[in-house]
This record gives C-alpha cells, sequence and structure tokens, in this order.
C-alpha cells in the first residue's frame, strides 16, 4: 500500500513493561513474535501482519498500550487533532524511524501519529 493509503490508519502499537526481556519471551513463546533490539530499553516486534514495539524506559513509557496511526503529513495531522478536540501530551519529536507526536483523545486515551518524513 502507499504512504497516501496508510494515512490514518493504526500502523504500530506500543507495550508498556517493566522488562523487556520478558515481554520478549513471552510474545515470542505465545505467539511467535519476532524482535529488532533499540537498546536495552525497546524492542520492535512483527507478528507477520503488524508492527510495534515494548518499552521499559520510564520517561517515555506511557501507562497503557500506545496505539500509533500513520499520517504523510504529520503537521497536517497534528492540527485536524487539535481542531477536533484532542489535547497533545508530547508535540512533534523525532526518532530513529522519523518523526511523531503523542495526545490524548477527549476520553483521555493516549495515542500517537508517526510518519517517516
Amino acid at each position: 500500500m502507499s504512504q497516501a493509503a496508510n494515512t490514518n490508519r493504526i500502523d504500530y502499537i506500543e507495550f508498556p513493561a517493566e522488562s523487556v526481556p520478558g515481554m520478549k519471551r513471552f510474545f515470542a513463546d505465545a505467539f511467535g513474535w519476532t524482535f529488532t533490539d533499540y537498546g536495552d530499553d525497546y524492542s520492535s516486534f512483527s507478528d507477520g501482519r503488524l508492527n510495534g514495539g515494548i518499552t521499559s524506559d520510564p520517561t517515555e513509557r506511557p501507562n497503557a498500550p500506545l496505539v500509533v496511526l500513520f499520517a504523510s503529513d504529520l503537521e497536517a495531522s497534528l492540527a485536524k487533532v487539535v481542531d477536533a478536540g484532542g489535547t497533545i501530551t508530547k508535540p512533534i519529536f523525532s526518532f530513529p524511524g522519523g518523526r511523531r507526536f503523542q495526545f490524548s483523545d477527549p476520553a483521555g486515551n493516549e495515542l500517537a501519529v508517526w510518519s517517516d518524513k
């Protein structure tokens, strides 16, 4: 699928964890997921269809799984989130795979939007 076709779709999920190795063991044993480590406190996973991550960094770790959507235009997506009543919890920042921001929806759920540009 093209980037435009993926815009506004769930693209990634991050799970909080006390122990990244423990979570990796669980998901590998239970579901056969594969992993790529990015330091001691982050590992990405693939379940064969959807990708995600596991983080144990307490400064970056949300209190619940973090659903991440894709946007081909990150700034436009941020503006739409704000206009729709969302609250930005982390402004746009860079990470090894691109850039993203995080927000709370009106019910208080935290989500993120990322772009590879």
